[in-house]
C-alpha cells in the first residue's frame, strides 16, 4: 500500500525526475567534451613536437604534409589521412593488423615511423582495389569466408599478397610459415591458407 509523500518535501513525478536526469547527463558530456566539440578550431594534427616535411605517394596519389617526427606510419595513415582500413591491434608489430606495403615490401606500420616513408610509394588495403573490381586475394577471402569479425582482415590480406609476391606461396605449410606473423584471434586460419592457395593461382596467371 502506497504510503502519503513526506511533509515538507516537494512532490517529484517520473516524467520531472527523467527530465531532470537528461539534462544533467547532457550538461556533464558537454563540460566533458574537447574543445572540438564545442566549436572550437581543431589543430591540423597531432604534433606537439619537432615535426619534419614528408612528401610521399599513398595509394598512388601524392602527399606532402608535416607530420610529428615521432609519428608512426600507422598513426599517418589513420589520424591524417584518414585511411582506416589498417587497424591498430597489438601496436607492437606482434599481431600484423597494420600490415601494409611500403615499395611492394610487407611492413608493419605501428613499428614504422611517417618519416621513414618519404618519397616512397605506400599502398594500403584502401590502395588494392579497381574500382567495384576487387584485386584476387580480396575475392578469395571472400570466397572462403577467410573471415569472421574482420578485425585482422585487412592486415592478412596485405600480407597474403606480400606472400604470393615474395614467392612463398607454392604449399600450405610454405603459406602458414610466412603469414604466421599475421594473427587471427577468430581462427580462421584454414580459409586463410585457402584464400592465399587461390588468390595466388590467380595473381600468377595475371
Amino acid at each position: 500500500m502506497s504510503q502519503p509523500p513526506d511533509e515538507g518535501f516537494p512532490s517529484v513525478d517520473r516524467r520531472d525526475l527523467l527530465e531532470a536526469g537528461a539534462a544533467a547527463s547532457v550538461a556533464s558530456l558537454l563540460a566533458a567534451a574537447p574543445a572540438a566539440a564545442q566549436g572550437a578550431p581543431r589543430p591540423a594534427g597531432p604534433e606537439s613536437g619537432a615535426t619534419v616535411r614528408l612528401s610521399t605517394r599513398v595509394n598512388g596519389r601524392p602527399v606532402a604534409l608535416d607530420v610529428d617526427a615521432r609519428a608512426s606510419l600507422l598513426d599517418l595513415l589513420r589520424e591524417r589521412l584518414g585511411l582506416t582500413g589498417s587497424k591498430k591491434g597489438c601496436d607492437h608489430g606482434q599481431c600484423g593488423a597494420c600490415t601494409v606495403h611500403v615499395e611492394g615490401r610487407r611492413v608493419a606500420a605501428c613499428l614504422t615511423l611517417a618519416a621513414k616513408v618519404d618519397g616512397r610509394e605506400v599502398t594500403t588495403i584502401e590502395g588494392l582495389s579497381d574500382g567495384h573490381d576487387l584485386h584476387p586475394m580480396q575475392q578469395a577471402f571472400i570466397d572462403h569466408d577467410a573471415l569472421q569479425c574482420g578485425y585482422c582482415t585487412p592486415g592478412q590480406i596485405m600480407a597474403a599478397i606480400a606472400c604470393v609476391q615474395e614467392g612463398h606461396a607454392s604449399s600450405r605449410e610454405e603459406i602458414r610459415e610466412y603469414m604466421s606473423g599475421n594473427i587471427c584471434r577468430c581462427g580462421a586460419y584454414v580459409g586463410i591458407v585457402a584464400a592465399v592457395e587461390q588468390a595466388a593461382a590467380q595473381m600468377r596467371r595475371s
